[in-house]
């Protein structure tokens, strides 16, 4: 026999008075109780880490000569009708400033201004892209020159 099931009177006294309830302080709501219990960050910033360390990263796929020679084809039709602000879709390369590697990412809008110098890609809303970081250039400005 458990000792649950066992009466040995000790309580018999107490056990049918109702639950006490405080005057003066409100009741806790009951989805607020279980937090008093949680356990407390014994080591601050520690999930940080551990998130970061399981965070991915792509890696950096070099471009090869023929693949330089369109992104540098498809710059210089840009560069010619830079005064139509042509649009243009964009694919590069964004180094992660904390562990190795990083992600592609996207970009597409009207094209302001390419760059020489600096080697950059700036659109009329401000997005500056890497000319060296760059994976693909495309949009429909393309289609005439490139009907395939």
């Amino acid at each position: 026999m458990s000792s649950r099931n066992r009466s040995d009177g000790r309580y018999d006294d107490i056990i049918g008075l109702p639950h006490h309830t405080s005057l003066k302080h409100p009741r806790l709501p009951m989805a607020n109780r279980a937090a008093q219990f949680a356990p407390f960050a014994a080591l601050t910033g520690f999930d940080g880490v551990i998130a970061e360390t399981g965070r991915l990263t792509d890696r950096f796929i070099p471009l090869d000569e023929d693949q330089k020679e369109a992104i540098d084809l498809r710059l210089d039709i840009l560069k010619d009708r830079i005064r139509e602000k042509p649009e243009a879709a964009f694919t590069y390369f964004v180094r992660d400033e904390k562990k190795e590697g990083g992600s592609y990412c996207s970009a597409s809008g009207a094209v302001k201004r390419i760059d020489d110098v600096e080697r950059r890609i700036i659109l009329t809303d401000g997005t500056k892209i890497d000319i060296d970081s760059l994976y693909s250039v495309s949009g429909d400005l393309f289609s005439e020159y490139f009907p395939y």
